[in-house]
């Protein structure tokens, strides 16, 4: 059949995003300088070992003849298309990275990218929030997004403020304890 009566994916595009990873449109991807090396990291192993690895082994495989049951390079060309898709996508995020350093805030009380914050809430109950990269996010480790409700709620405040602001499960109230600027890992 004609390629222009069916709608095939050339490969180009990306697959859709998970919501938590799509920057606002016309924004810069802000990062911490530990989350800019991470991903130049991630994206010169998979250039440079594992891309080359794969295709060693894809072109091993489509030599042992009949394709269409050669689990081999079936497996491959996928894990390969897996590979060049997340190239694909540290490249992008790469090229519109915008490296900020914590520690040029210095002393500052007021809330901005890469800000280490203690907040409690109304129960008095106290977390500790890094404000990072939509790359970084790990909550589990306090790390949170610089596009999540909460940060951007906190962003522009100062220590000993209290901000009402809306999440995902209803309006809450906090209150900022601590703000420090520290070194990312």
């Amino acid at each position: 059949m004609n390629k222009a009566f069916v709608r095939e994916a050339d490969g180009d595009d990306d697959e859709e995003l998970e919501p938590s990873l799509k920057l606002p449109a016309g924004t810069r991807n802000y990062i911490t300088p530990a989350g800019h090396d991470r991903l130049k990291s991630e994206l010169e192993h998979l250039v440079k070992r594992e891309r080359p690895h794969v295709v060693e082994i894809v072109s091993w495989a489509a030599s042992n003849g009949d394709r269409s049951e050669n689990g081999d390079y079936i497996y491959g060309k996928r894990r390969l298309r897996e590979i060049d898709r997340r190239i694909r996508f540290l490249t992008k995020r790469l090229d519109v990275a915008e490296v900020i350093d914590p520690l040029r805030q210095g002393g500052n009380d007021q809330i901005f990218f890469g800000a280490t914050v203690t907040i409690a809430d109304a129960n008095g109950i106290a977390n500790t929030y890094t404000i990072v990269g939509v790359d970084e996010t790990n909550v589990s480790k306090g790390r949170i997004s610089w596009i999540s409700p909460l940060a951007r709620a906190l962003i522009k405040a100062r220590e000993g403020d209290s901000i009402r602001f809306q999440s995902p499960v209803g309006v809450r109230e906090i209150d900022i304890l601590e703000v420090r600027y520290e070194a990312i890992a």
